[in-house]
């Protein structure tokens, strides 16, 4: 076979130039379609699931999470917060949860899966402002145990997002449907624990 005419280097550097640019355009394609598998972000404001790692939360503290464009909190109670929600069940509107304003598995007396953790949306159940987290005692009245106080018409929760008697809030803070994983140091709001 005769290669008269014929620049093999010249050929090779074509073959290899083409193949180049197919590999970068192959990669322009796959790109956008691999990222069209991640939620965007007005499929997670319409609810997918939203991963928080709660690990560097102290006792005492509050966490705001987004959530459907909405805050939610989680809140690590302390054990003398704990006790204090027995000492106000007499003042609560709805103490045992009766109204469905949380998953089955938060109908208890903390309203939540762990004890220790509240976990709450923070929009009062009135008009729907965001309350303010109150937790020293006596800050609110001397009764007050900690919690939360929407301060655009007076009402009031208890550490658990249990409304006060005589407030204008109807029903209790809800609780959004969440889970945990990687040994209960991530919180994953928008799913149930029994999907989780």
């Amino acid at each position: 076979m005769s290669t008269d005419g014929v620049n093999v280097g010249r050929r090779r550097l074509l073959i290899g130039a083409t193949a180049a640019v197919g590999a970068v355009g192959a990669g322009f394609v796959a790109v956008p379609f691999v990222k069209s598998w991640t939620p965007s972000a007005k499929a997670k404001a319409a609810g997918a699931p939203v991963s928080q790692d709660i690990s560097q939360l102290e006792l005492g503290q509050k966490l705001v999470i987004e959530w459907r464009g909405k805050p939610v909190w989680v809140v690590r109670r302390t054990p003398e917060m704990l006790e204090g929600l027995k000492k106000v069940e007499g003042m609560l509107l709805d103490p045992v949860s009766e109204a469905p304003q949380q998953p089955e598995y938060a109908k208890n007396e903390h309203r939540s899966i762990k004890p220790e953790y509240a976990v709450l949306m923070g929009i009062c159940t009135h008009l729907g402002c965001s309350p303010l987290y109150e937790p020293e005692k006596g800050r609110i009245e001397p009764s007050w145990e900690g919690g939360f106080f929407c301060p655009c018409h007076g009402s009031k929760f208890d550490l658990a997002g249990r409304v006060y008697k005589g407030v204008p809030a109807p029903k209790n803070l809800e609780v959004p449907p969440h889970s945990y994983k990687d040994d209960d140091k991530v919180i994953v709001v928008g799913v149930d624990k029994e999907h989780a």
